[in-house]
């Protein structure tokens, strides 16, 4: 997943350029408040399980039984310990804020957050994975945890298919975001420099 830029950065760059100190000191505070509050977004749309307004595809009986017999009991989607949701993070380097998972973001047992990240937001491609015994033995388990009655062989051989599906979080969050960026971002900077919004 790429990054994305909002707004004409090299137009601000040149007009900070020859800008007075409190000048360039305003944008760079306007420039953290906006991206906590991008982070803020992204946060409470997976705490609501809506990230823009767009509600979250839910988690199906059998991911659910699979978190129980896990000894979880969280049914929201992507937040099973909230690992994910903690990641969230700002970067500030210079006029440029990163908001999102960063590369280096780790689950407890050393996953890469930033992976899972991706995986959710655009989906799986499938992945075919062969049945052992012990993975037969907790498919059997989840299926009668999530109340579906087990069919078929306990001894034969065979393979199950697994897809992640896409359940966007930062798009939709950032696109909520966006909305009025600039108009606010202006305001933010008047109100620093004690100007009239939008007035200079």
């Amino acid at each position: 997943m790429s990054a994305q830029r909002t707004g004409d950065w090299a137009k601000v760059r040149r007009m900070l350029a020859g800008a007075p100190a409190r000048v360039k000191a305003a944008a760079s505070t306007a420039l953290r408040q906006e991206a906590h509050l991008l982070r803020k977004e992204i946060v409470e749309g997976l705490t609501s399980q809506a990230p823009g307004g767009e509600s979250l595809r839910p988690l199906s009986p059998l991911t659910i039984a699979t978190r129980q017999l896990k000894g979880r009991k969280g049914t929201k989607a992507l937040i099973e310990r909230g690992d994910l949701r903690n990641a969230i993070a700002v970067v500030i380097d210079g006029d440029m804020a990163f908001v999102g998972v960063p590369r280096k973001a780790r689950t407890a047992d050393g996953k890469s957050l930033a992976d899972i990240a991706k995986t959710h937001e655009l989906g799986s491609a499938p992945r075919i994975v062969p049945v052992s015994p012990a993975i037969r033995r907790f498919l059997f388990a989840m299926l009668r945890k999530a109340g579906i009655t087990p069919t078929g062989g306990g001894a034969g051989k065979g393979v199950i298919v697994v897809q992640v599906p896409a359940r966007p979080f930062l798009r939709p969050a950032f696109r909520k975001f966006s909305q009025g960026a600039e108009r606010r971002f202006l305001k933010r900077m008047a109100g620093l420099l004690g100007l009239p919004e939008g007035g200079a």
